[in-house]
């Protein structure tokens, strides 16, 4: 009896190990993993091998969209998701795809990261998307082109609505890059609304031109097509250590905060989702962003260790502990309006934007030259008119329309009339200012 209870026991002992070792092979992440990400293969390209080696027989299919694209696709396809994983730089973004529920909430195993840096939340407090990496926001130049052209060191934001930048910057459309969208953001919270869209409208004056995608700006900036560029940060990091002649400056007003990756609702390959995430978080994955060709800030502060001493450090570098704090849920309410507003008053009105502003810069050098009180103050109404804004902060704010901009069939004949009249109201006023600074130049001369 005895013996045959012995037997029995190890048959079942043999059993539940059995049982087990089929459960944990089940839940062992494999096969293909999906990812829609705004990032350029420069990026994704390292992470891709990495990830593979350290975790085997799992694939990562890179999809690549940008940001406003990638949210507008995991909308539409949520009915038939084929996707894992959303990774982008704009925390916004993923504030949006939460509110849709379009996110599957998970709680990371990574140890030693903090809850913060600077003074931005790394992670999502209801744990539906993960900060893996950080940036902030500032202007990149080409040292060679710079000396070339006589341009001066640029410091502060304002600096590019000077003469001298004329036609030397360039910028991505934050409409089509969730990264300018945070620039443009970072400018309007730390300036405020009215100030800022009139340093945003002084700069774009100047502007050579706006792309359709962020990594256009360093890429015109690394070939000398043009001298300056509004970009995030690692964007000059990658393009120094691959020994383009380019320098960066974070601004007096800008930010710093976390690049995400969150898992999609009814994700295909959850176990292998997750083991991205992990893989992206740990140690290992967060020293792939130290890649030359990557050079983004890791969120784990024991990384820096392995970082070259002009590596920038937001736990240690004071820079980082002045800059303002992002308020992502303005930022989120506000993104349609704020970039369509961008688009129909800048975008699509360079041309004129543009005219003004080089005839400003004539009646300035007159100026310099002979005072005269007249020219002045219609040099400064012609600023007021180009400064001036169709809606103020709390319109821009408002449900009303935030509504108009919800893509919704009974809104779009809304969205277009607000749009068609946004884009008359900046023609009617750079077409006045433009009258104004002529007649101010005439005075001057």
């Amino acid at each position: 009896m005895l013996n045959r209870r012995v037997a029995l026991a190890a048959t079942l002992g043999l059993s539940l190990s059995a049982s087990l070792a089929t459960i944990a092979l089940a839940q062992a992440p494999s096969g293909k993993v999906t990812v829609v990400t705004s990032f350029s293969k420069d990026v994704t390209d390292p992470f891709k091998k990495a990830f593979e080696k350290a975790v085997p027989g799992v694939t990562l299919e890179v999809q690549n969209r940008n940001t406003n694209a990638g949210v507008k696709y995991v909308e539409e396809t949520k009915s038939n998701n084929q996707v894992d994983l959303f990774w982008a730089s704009a925390p916004d973004a993923f504030e949006v795809l939460k509110g849709k529920k379009l996110l599957t909430a998970y709680k990371p195993k990574a140890t030693g990261i903090p809850e913060k840096i600077g003074s931005y939340p790394i992670n999502d407090p209801q744990g539906f998307y993960f900060g893996f990496a950080a940036s902030g926001y500032g202007i990149m130049w080409n040292d060679r082109y710079a000396k070339a052209n006589k341009l001066p060191e640029p410091k502060d934001w304002q600096d590019l609505a000077k003469p001298v930048f004329y036609d030397h910057v360039s910028i991505a459309s934050p409409a089509r890059s969730g990264t300018t969208h945070l620039t443009v953001e970072t400018i309007l919270q730390g300036e405020g609304w009215e100030k800022g869209w009139r340093i945003l409208k002084e700069m774009a004056g100047n502007f050579r031109s706006i792309t359709d995608r962020s990594f256009g700006v360093p890429e015109a900036v690394n070939s000398g097509q043009v001298g300056v560029g509004i970009v995030i940060d690692f964007f000059a990091f990658s393009a120094q250590a691959s020994g383009f002649p380019v320098k960066f400056v974070y601004p007096t007003v800008t930010t710093v905060v976390p690049a995400n990756v969150g898992i999609i609702a009814n994700p295909p390959n959850k176990a292998a989702a997750e083991a991205f995430i992990e893989f992206l978080l740990s140690p290992t994955g967060q020293e792939v962003l130290l890649d030359p060709g990557i050079r983004r800030l890791p969120v784990n502060p024991e990384v820096y260790a392995k970082a070259g001493a002009d590596y920038p450090n937001p736990f240690t570098d004071p820079r980082f502990q002045k800059m303002i704090g992002f308020d992502v849920d303005k930022s989120e309410a506000r993104t349609a309006v704020v970039d369509t507003l961008f688009d129909q008053l800048i975008s699509f009105q360079l041309d004129a934007l543009k005219g003004v502003t080089k005839t400003l810069h004539e009646v300035d050098a007159a100026l310099a030259k002979k005072p005269n009180p007249q020219a002045k103050a219609l040099a400064d109404e012609a600023r007021n008119l180009i400064a001036a804004l169709p809606v103020n902060q709390v319109q821009a704010g408002s449900p009303e329309l935030r509504g108009a901009f919800t893509g919704a069939k009974e809104k779009g004949a809304r969205q277009a009339e607000i749009e068609s009249q946004w884009a008359s109201f900046a023609r009617d006023n750079y077409a006045k200012a433009k009258a104004k600074a002529e007649e101010a130049l005439k005075a001057a001369k």
